[in-house]
């Protein structure tokens, strides 16, 4: 099983970001902004939908890699780190969804 995590991708998006936009998909989304990123994330989960109910399992690892990746981009443009999101996952996690999802609409 591969060690590579959500951290080293946030890494490598971050090092990337940097790059020259000719150079670098990640650098040129970055570039193009937020509303670019955004849709293309949009896009990618749309794909990654359709391939689970395809129930192509390939496709839809291939497309949650992508999903993935494009969400990261989002939040590297929005200056949210990982951590952030993941702090909130785990904040979350002290409540069933059920009751988390209630408490959203107050």
């Amino acid at each position: 099983m591969s060690m590579f995590t959500l951290a080293d991708l946030e890494a490598i998006v971050a090092a990337r970001a940097a790059a020259d936009p000719s150079e670098s998909w990640t650098a040129k989304l970055v570039a193009a902004g937020q509303p670019k990123a955004a849709k293309k994330l949009g896009e990618e989960a749309v794909e990654t939908v359709i391939a689970a109910i395809e129930g192509d399992r390939a496709a839809l690892t291939s497309e949650a890699a992508d999903l993935l990746y494009h969400l990261m981009v989002v939040l590297k443009i929005g200056g949210v780190p990982l951590q952030d999101v993941l702090g909130e996952l785990e904040r979350r996690t002290g409540q069933s969804g059920l009751a988390e999802k209630a408490s959203r609409k107050n």
